[in-house]
């Protein structure tokens, strides 16, 4: 239960930074608030594991860094500015079906027709969720929820493949570093100078640096370590409730009967296709142990059959006391 409760940090605090980018964060600027957001909380992390990368985690960390960290808080960043909190978190929701799919492909592990069922409730979930009523739905944001949804998919799968000998603090520190690396030329390039931060966007970021970023990965690779996938994915449910209950009860966004119904399907899609089945004792496990019983059950009887017809062709402890006795008062005579 202890890891169960500190895996749920990170989702939580995920689902939280929709609002705030939303409503603290300056707009268009994408690229340096993922480099804002992400290289202090790297840094921060790397002074506390004074562990630097060996080897071929160099280009491995920069790989996961990007996908993880660069391209999924540019991707969320810009779905934040344009989607509804309800609408971008419950589309993120979406990145267990995609965990299932891509570990199938890069890891080999194939799913169980439960867990294809769950993956398509899931996708009929957003379908829903897309539905008029949930606020306006912008198409490049629709695409940048998504992106960033396979992007942060594929590197968590990467990530378990690559780093089972790595801390979780220290893949923490790695990749939000290396991330951060690779969108600041591009924010130089395409952004120009940082952004000017006024007192809520101060307030804003050291939220999502400290809280968001470096508690949250440092939260999540520790479950990822210490947790099967399946209750990783179910304690990921948190990100879009997260999301939606701060939406509409801090900003009152939306959410109609559809968007209850596709955040239904999301959630029992999710659930059907990563919780563990009890493992239940077969009909012919059954079958071999009332079989194994009765054998024990007959042998046993053998052995009792055998005793007895050996006692009976000898005389018992008294009689053959007797018989002794009388043949050692007849030898002195």
């Amino acid at each position: 239960m202890r890891w169960v409760l500190v895996t749920a940090i990170a989702p939580i605090a995920w689902g939280s930074t929709y609002f705030v980018t939303r409503h603290l964060l300056p707009p268009d600027a994408a690229l340096w608030g993922a480099v804002i957001r992400c290289l202090p909380a790297g840094l921060l992390v790397l002074l506390i594991t004074r562990r630097l990368p060996h080897g071929a985690w160099w280009w491995r960390s920069f790989v996961l860094g990007a996908l993880t960290v660069g391209g999924l808080n540019v991707l969320v960043y810009v779905a934040a500015q344009r989607l509804a909190t309800s609408l971008a978190a419950t589309i993120m929701s979406t990145s267990a079906a995609a965990l299932i799919v891509l570990s199938w492909i890069v890891l080999g592990q194939r799913p169980a027709l439960r867990a294809a069922v769950g993956a398509m409730l899931g996708i009929v979930g957003v379908i829903v969720m897309l539905q008029p009523g949930g606020g306006e739905a912008d198409g490049w944001g629709i695409a940048a929820s998504v992106l960033a949804m396979l992007s942060s998919s594929l590197g968590f799968v990467l990530t378990r493949r690559w780093g089972a000998d790595v801390p979780p603090l220290t893949m923490t520190a790695w990749q939000l570093i290396a991330g951060s690396l690779v969108v600041a030329p591009l924010a130089v390039a395409v952004e120009g100078a940082p952004p000017a931060l006024d007192g809520p966007a101060l307030i804003g970021f050291a939220y999502v640096i400290l809280v968001a970023t470096a508690v949250a990965y440092a939260a999540w690779f520790t479950g990822l370590a210490r947790l099967p996938g399946a209750i990783v994915g179910v304690i990921g449910l948190l990100n879009p409730v997260t999301g939606v209950l701060l939406g509409v009860w801090l900003a009152h966004e939306p959410f109609g009967p559809a968007q209850l119904l596709g955040l239904t399907l999301v959630v029992i899609g999710v659930l059907a296709g990563t919780l563990p089945r009890r493992s239940r004792p077969s009909r012919r496990r059954g079958a071999d142990y009332t079989r194994a019983s009765t054998a024990r059950v007959r042998a046993s009887k053998r052995g009792l059959s055998a005793r007895s017809s050996s006692s009976t062709a000898r005389p018992s402890g008294p009689a053959r006391g007797i018989c002794q006795l009388g043949y050692s008062r007849s030898v002195p005579g």
